[in-house]
């Protein structure tokens, strides 16, 4: 019961609505309210609203790190080696992932070609949407690879390799 009541809830429409300037955006889950109030439907992500319990005065903070003391040294360069180097090994590896996935799209996209599968044989609209979600799947990956390589680069050390 309780796993059913939780994707109910998981499944619910959220809206964003504008916000005053300097102010943030207000989220809500009532259609009615969000059509009156010209609320946009968030689409294609999880939103995970976290409410302060009480309002932030951002002035405060704002003098109260401008008097804090000099900022500490957060880790040693060992350490911060290390994380350089994690963070390489894991940008890398997904980036060999990306183009292995990037290899088979093409393989599959056949320069705009692909095969016919099933039903597409007698049905040529349903082939060509297909091969227009190749071909943004492909261009999606390639982004994807492009700014891996740009993460790549921005680490310490980094050899521009393209």
């Amino acid at each position: 019961m309780a796993g059913s009541l939780s994707a109910a809830f998981a499944q619910e429409r959220i809206y964003r609505c504008a916000a005053k300037v300097g102010s943030t955006p207000e989220y809500i889950n009532n259609a009615r309210d969000a059509q009156a109030r010209g609320c946009k439907l968030i689409e294609g992500g999880n939103v995970t609203v976290v409410q302060s319990s009480a309002p932030v005065n951002r002035a405060a903070v704002r003098v109260a790190s401008a008097t804090q003391a000099a900022p500490r040294q957060v880790s040693d360069n060992g350490e911060q080696r290390a994380r350089d180097s994690d963070s390489r090994a894991i940008l890398e590896a997904e980036l060999r992932k990306a183009e292995l996935k990037l290899a088979e799209q093409q393989k599959e996209y056949n320069n705009g070609e692909p095969e016919k599968q099933g039903i597409e044989g007698r049905n040529y609209q349903r082939y060509l949407d297909r091969v227009a979600e190749l071909k943004e799947a492909i261009a999606r990956n390639e982004s994807d690879i492009a700014g891996l390589k740009r993460e790549i680069a921005r680490l310490p050390g980094s050899v521009s390799r393209n």
